[in-house]
């Protein structure tokens, strides 16, 4: 059994949710939370998250939708028993976890084809950069070279047909994913800059598509996190404190 007496106590959106992380290693970031904010669940449907890591993506998603089926895949066994004991912790229910390397080692049960949605914030540290001493913060942070592409193309495996698949990346990436995804037949991709402040470059940015049609693509005016003074942008507050959704697509709009 993974040693989980190393553990920092803290909490997401403002103390609703519970949230412990290893005191060393991966730190989880604002990624996972806006990440699930933009996931276009309603509820009753499947989701997955590919390398759902200490399970923050998957408590606020639970946390806005409690009426989902939800899976979490991730390759560190003692991070997914961290994911575990924080899914406990927070009383969730209706979440599968998994200890699988994706997308070649799922498993011939896999309920593959049937998931509405999918999300996953990849690792994107170059292969040649330095190794971190820590090998689950290396697991999570450092990609292989085909780690995008091959994360895009086994999404298709997961999705139904016009499911959604959403992407936290640096902005670094976003003319690779916007290639894999074409290339694997998602369409009515839509990019969601994230600026940390106003007249700032955006290093983040949200990408979401849909499996399996052709509408073209788009570009959002994207979401300020911060105010020049300080502090989080009311707008950016309502989703990171209050577990408001953010809206990228106009079906989910409709929706609302």
């Amino acid at each position: 059994m993974p040693d989980l007496s190393a553990l920092s106590s803290g909490t997401l959106m403002a103390g609703k949710i519970l949230y412990s992380q290893f005191l060393k290693g991966n730190r989880t970031g604002l990624e996972p939370v806006l990440m699930a904010a933009a996931v276009p669940a309603r509820p009753g449907q499947r989701v997955a998250e590919i390398g759902c890591g200490a399970g923050a993506g998957l408590l606020c998603l639970t946390h806005r939708i409690p009426e989902l089926s939800v899976w979490g895949i991730e390759l560190d066994s003692a991070t997914l028993a961290l994911a575990e004991h924080n899914l406990k912790a927070n009383g969730r229910t209706g979440v599968t976890l998994l200890n699988a390397r994706f997308p070649d080692a799922l498993p011939p049960d896999f309920p593959f084809g049937q998931f509405d949605h999918c999300f996953a914030n990849p690792p994107w540290h170059d292969t040649d950069s330095s190794a971190s001493p820590m090998e689950q913060r290396d697991l999570a942070r450092r990609a292989m070279p085909d780690t995008l592409e091959s994360w895009i193309k086994g999404a298709t495996r997961l999705l139904r047909y016009k499911g959604s698949l959403t992407l936290a990346l640096p902005a670094t990436q976003m003319a690779a994913a916007c290639t894999f995804l074409t290339r694997a037949r998602f369409g009515d991709v839509t990019l969601c800059p994230l600026w940390p402040k106003t007249g700032r470059q955006a290093r983040l940015m949200l990408i979401q598509a849909r499996y399996g049609v052709k509408s073209p693509s788009r570009i959002l005016p994207g979401l300020v996190l911060h105010q020049q003074e300080g502090g989080f942008t009311p707008e950016s507050r309502t989703i990171l404190k209050e577990g408001s959704p953010l809206i990228l697509h106009r079906q989910q709009a409709s929706r609302v």
